[in-house]
């Protein structure tokens, strides 16, 4: 369970119940807010890459292969018309520099594409993946 409470000007502190985690969400400048912290939809570009990374890392796990220290950059893209929503997400990842099989790629980026957060997002939001391979 997480809790929450709003904090006044635009502020949310959650707190992750299990754990006592918390994260403190801020409104974006564009949209009346101080933009001091990760933004609702910050976190839910977020959690799309950390989603594909947590199930890139059971597979790697599972086939032998090594993940750490792999990089990610996410940019979320709001749409520019129609009600304020995410447009689209890119996600990219910078793979170790490590000799990975043609087969071990295919597999982690086929994977890319069966985590939770990316089949739950509507499929107006354009998600976009794009692997950096050092070999």
């Amino acid at each position: 369970m997480i809790k929450m409470k709003y904090l006044g000007d635009m502020r949310v502190e959650c707190v992750h119940q299990p754990s006592g985690a918390k994260i403190t969400t801020d409104a974006p400048v564009d949209n009346r807010g101080k933009g001091e912290g990760f933004s609702p939809t910050d976190l839910c570009a977020t959690s799309l890459a950390a989603c594909v990374m947590t199930i890139m890392g059971i597979q790697a796990r599972e086939h032998g292969m090594d993940l750490d220290g792999t990089e990610i950059e996410v940019t979320k893209h709001m749409a520019t018309s129609g009600p304020r929503r995410i447009g689209e997400i890119d996600v990219v990842f910078h793979m170790p520099d490590r000799a990975f099989s043609a087969k071990e790629k295919t597999i982690l980026e086929r994977v890319a594409r069966s985590c939770p957060v990316h089949l739950s997002l509507d499929k107006g939001v354009e998600q976009r993946f794009t692997f950096h391979w050092k070999d």
